[in-house]
């Protein structure tokens, strides 16, 4: 039963990498030719890629998942909301540590030291995790709490230094990933058993929203205090190799490497875990074995999957988008471009989740395949947008400014639980291919005509995850507008002629 559920796991990695493989073997083949030892080291990334997610898919289930449940079912006995606070903020910044979707972006951002950036993210994120817990228990709506932390990011943002601008939008949408949130989630959740109103459920959803706004402030906060360095983009370094044995030892080079990042991201994880195993938890024998042999697999899952995308597959990337945007093949990028958005979005495993549960709140006013339409035309969309503003070097906030202005908007339109999907749906769509791949093409892209990779590469996961607040919003409208029932008009009474009506 256990290989089964692994061999469920590898099956949704290989379908979320998959389609994009076989777009870019097409492109290939045809209009784009790649030096073959990049394409073999491609095709070897690809296959450490599924493994990697596939591993990590199982074992963040059966670790990080059932660790946040029974975290937050202790802290709700305690009822000591202080403790609440104190370890959502702590716990924030350890899982958000180990984020592999953040170690990718972390990795390419040139003037911002790797750790410094992963630190100010971390903490960003266990501060609003913290605030999360304290509107679960205070039932604080949802909608002004968004609207009053954005109208302060963008008056920060106007005032900021624009290389730090695309990196912030980008931080909020990558860290809200396969790690991250199924652990806020299930928090979440059990923080919300205090409270027995009718609205807690409801309150329960928007971690994942506030979350992502955390680490939005803090890269642009840190903007003010920190002093670029010069540095080097990850997937830029695209290695040539003479022959399969050089290919070879450059992965079993980066395999000990990845083990040693790895092991130091998970490392206060599995310690606060045995901490709380010792003090508060107390799990019996057979649920502690199953926690700790996920997180061995999580760390297994975590080596591979960035040995496999630091070696083998954003450099591909980065040279198919730079290859794609010269000559006449630069007409056919945006469609390119938006096919793989399309796929990336329909591949994603949260995102049936997130379709399934719309369809049971709106009591089936949305179905699974409105919503996988919506979301897929969304993600299609802000990849065809992200490409246009990098050819015409448009600054983000041109695009960010309206597009939340009218998430924000439409929120005071449709229903509470609408809102809060929407902003969670944001954090769900920016998946693994998102940084993995799509990121570095934009580098890529952006090489090839000249621009300003902070300013115009840089943006592309933070449209990825601005859209959906405003097609899902559309589709709760929609939800409302089908269950109000409109009333029938009243008949006037007819009475005869020779009737008698009393008057009192």
């Amino acid at each position: 039963m256990r290989y089964t559920v692994l061999e469920e796991k590898w099956k949704e990695a290989a379908a979320g990498v998959l389609p994009i493989a076989a777009i870019v073997g097409v492109l290939c083949f045809t209009i784009a030719p790649m030096a073959t030892d990049l394409a073999l080291s491609f095709v070897i990334g690809t296959g450490l890629l599924i493994a990697g997610l596939g591993l990590f898919f199982y074992g963040s289930e059966n670790s990080i998942t059932p660790m946040g449940t029974e975290i937050g079912a202790r802290l709700t006995q305690s009822r000591n909301i202080g403790l609440i606070l104190v370890l959502s903020f702590v716990l924030g910044i350890i899982v958000t540590v180990a984020e592999p979707d953040l170690q990718v972006l972390a990795v390419n951002v040139p003037h911002i030291h790797t750790a410094v950036l992963i630190i100010t993210v971390s903490v960003g994120v266990g501060f609003f995790l913290m605030l999360s817990m304290l509107r679960i228990l205070l039932g604080i709506p949802l909608r002004w709490l968004l609207i009053l932390f954005y109208a302060a990011i963008f008056a920060i943002a106007f005032c900021s230094d624009a290389g730090y601008l695309s990196v912030a939008f980008d931080s909020g949408g990558v860290t809200t990933g396969p790690m991250t949130s199924p652990f806020i989630i299930s928090l979440g959740i059990g923080v919300a058993a205090i409270r027995s109103d009718a609205r807690a459920e409801e309150d329960s959803f928007g971690l994942v929203a506030l979350c992502s706004v955390g680490p939005i402030l803090a890269v642009l906060l840190l903007s003010f205090v920190y002093t670029a360095t010069g540095g080097e983009i990850a997937a830029a370094d695209v290695t040539a190799y003479a022959h399969t044995v050089a290919l070879g030892t450059d992965y079993l080079h980066a395999v000990p490497h990845y083990m040693k990042e790895v092991a130091m991201a998970l490392s206060p994880v599995v310690f606060f875990f045995l901490l709380f195993q010792l003090t508060i938890l107390k799990l019996p024998k057979k649920p502690f074995l199953r926690i700790v042999i996920g997180l061995f697999h999580t760390y297994l899952g975590l080596v591979l999957f960035l040995t496999g995308v630091n070696v083998g597959f954003s450099s591909l990337g980065l040279m198919l988008g730079q290859a794609l945007a010269e000559g006449w093949t630069k007409l056919l990028i945006i469609p390119v471009v938006m096919l793989m958005g399309y796929f990336i979005v329909a591949a994603e495993p949260a995102v049936h989740v997130l379709n399934a549960q719309v369809e049971e709140i709106s009591a089936g006013a949305v179905s699974k395949q409105a919503m996988h339409v919506s979301l897929s035309i969304a993600i299609a969309a802000a990849m065809g947008l992200s490409i246009i503003r990098i050819l015409y070097a448009i600054p983000i906030l041109y695009f960010l400014v309206p597009g939340y202005a009218v998430s924000l908007l439409l929120s005071f339109f449709v229903p509470r639980m609408f809102t809060a999907i929407a902003f969670d749906a944001g954090g769900v769509a920016s998946g693994p291919m998102s940084a993995t791949f799509m990121l570095p093409f934009a580098f890529g892209v952006c090489r090839a005509v000249g621009g300003n990779v902070l300013t115009d590469a840089f943006g592309i996961v933070a449209l990825v995850a601005m859209m959906p607040l405003i097609t899902v919003q559309c589709m709760g409208a929609v939800a409302k507008m089908r269950t109000v029932k409109p009333k029938e008009p009243v008949q006037p009474a007819m009475y005869g002629e020779t009737e008698i009506i009393e008057l009192w």
